[in-house]
């Protein structure tokens, strides 16, 4: 299935590139990652029910209703656009209706990805280059500190990362690469179309 019949078979709308009301030179525009890029992801990488991923920069919320419905993982977008994360909500409510799944597994809350407050329970953060540099350099002390209160194993999921991204995990963090995953039928074309996985233990 493409992009759109994969959004009619959740009864979800997702497609499109949209700028957002805010502009920011720290936020990018939304730009969904595709349906054939996370159904690579979870060929090569486990998620189950016993997760919880963080979408940072969520958007329409596609990512988060995708891997739940693929593994039943609880998951938590966050979005600075407050329409954004009302079209999430809506998109939560026809996935759930159609497929008679209760709503409890899947949240969107409009906030700061700086000033989110990760919990120990959560463990997955999902990355699609949604804001600059700086501002993911604050979510990841943040993250890094929910390990320091509650010791526990945390992965960073990147998806076309940026170098700058790369180049701060490997040169000023204790993450460690655990794997990449490149796009078959998109990294032939471009190198970035790839997933690269970090881990703190």
């Amino acid at each position: 299935m493409n992009d759109a019949e994969f959004d009619r078979f959740l009864h979800i709308e997702t497609c499109g590139i949209k700028n957002g009301i805010y502009q920011s030179p720290h936020y990018n525009r939304y730009e969904p990652t595709p349906y054939s890029a996370l159904e690579e992801l979870l060929k090569h990488y486990t998620i189950d029910e016993n997760d919880t991923i963080i979408d940072f920069g969520c958007g329409l919320g596609r990512v988060g209703i995708f891997l739940h419905y693929k593994t039943n993982a609880s998951v938590i977008g966050i979005d600075m656009n407050e329409q954004f994360i009302k079209e999430a909500i809506k998109n939560r409510e026809h996935f759930c209706k159609k497929f008679r799944k209760k709503e409890e597994g899947m949240h969107f809350l409009c906030c700061l990805a700086e000033e989110y407050q990760i919990q120990p329970a959560e463990n997955k953060f999902y990355f699609f280059n949604p804001f600059s540099l700086p501002i993911f350099m604050k979510v990841l002390h943040h993250i890094m500190r929910s390990t320091e209160e509650k010791k526990h194993t945390v992965d960073v999921i990147l998806y076309y990362p940026s170098l700058d991204y790369l180049d701060y995990l490997n040169r000023y963090t204790p993450f460690e690469k655990l794997k990449e995953i490149p796009i078959p039928s998109l990294h032939e074309k471009v190198w970035s179309e790839r997933f690269v996985i970090y881990r703190l233990q």
